[in-house]
């Protein structure tokens, strides 16, 4: 049995996919049954739980062999590292009431800093908790998810540019979620790791923000679209208006003050192992031009 938290999710979902067809018995977990359904439909057993209830996380692991745990991107809550504290705490602690022997967990690069990375903080210490429980885990350290471009719509059509606080010129790991997905399912299909290990997961290459800014452009009929470096002062009141509250948007200002300064380069030699195949050409091909065309 194999219990998949985040479910739902650009990663989940297609983990738990894969996992069905090898023929696998798959318990999908996540908040509402309802969007757990077409899983259901396709053999999933569902769990219907909130990660901060460790009464609740125990159960959506009962029974499992190896399970895919994840803390959720939660916007709507008032106080996010607090929310990443409960919800890593809960987590931890069904997989070692469950007894797992064996866990992939979403992370992120960055995570080997303890602090000074906004929202990714949280994930190294969720890395910690599982160290400790003495479980065999891979922390999958993926880097910038290409679908972040499609939170940026709004503001394209708003201001005909893509603008964040984050620095145009330094290259960054871009990665499409379900290549993320695809690795942790080949580990969870081969079951063959012991023993606590990091993997980044780094795309196909390094792209700096103004070179992405054409490479979308160019998939929506903008060519001339351009990369324009927002203050912090800018990107918070953009991300209060948005209903983000002040706390939760001052979590992720750290993050782009990180990125700025370095602290999410990867850590491991570009290989074949940490590479993976979606371009940032074809997803803006794929994904993000019909989603604009959408709006």
């Amino acid at each position: 049995m194999y219990s998949i938290l985040g479910a739902t999710g650009n990663t989940g979902s297609v983990i738990a996919r894969r996992l069905l067809a090898a023929g696998k018995q798959v318990r999908v977990v996540g908040r509402r049954a309802e969007r757990l359904q077409p899983l259901v439909d396709e053999g999933a057993e569902a769990f219907v739980g909130d990660v901060e209830d460790r009464e609740a996380m125990a159960r959506a692991f009962d029974g499992a062999t190896a399970g895919y745990s994840m803390i959720p991107p939660r916007m709507d809550v008032e106080d996010f590292l607090a929310f990443q504290e409960d919800a890593g705490a809960s987590i931890a602690g069904g997989i070692e009431a469950a007894g797992v022997s064996h866990v992939v967990q979403l992370s992120s690069v960055g995570a080997s800093h303890p602090s000074g990375t906004g929202p990714i903080a949280g994930l190294h210490a969720m890395e910690q908790r599982l160290n400790a429980l003495g479980v065999n885990v891979v922390h999958l350290r993926p880097g910038w998810f290409m679908e972040n471009f499609l939170d940026m719509i709004p503001g394209i059509r708003e201001m005909g540019v893509l603008a964040s606080p984050t620095r145009p010129d330094i290259p960054s790991p871009m990665i499409a979620t379900p290549d993320i997905a695809h690795a942790a399912a080949d580990i969870l299909l081969e079951l063959d790791f012991t023993g606590t290990t990091t993997r980044e997961l780094l795309g196909p290459r390094d792209v700096t923000l103004a070179e992405a800014a054409g490479i979308l452009g160019a998939a929506i009929g903008k060519p001339d679209l351009a990369y324009v470096q927002a203050s912090f002062e800018q990107a918070e009141q953009g991300l209060v208006a948005m209903g983000i509250s002040p706390a939760v948007a001052a979590v992720y200002l750290e993050l782009y003050r990180a990125h700025n300064e370095g602290l999410l380069a990867a850590e491991e030699t570009r290989s074949d192992f940490n590479t993976t195949a979606t371009t940032l050409e074809q997803f803006a091909e794929e994904v993000f031009a019909p989603a604009y065309g959408q709006e």
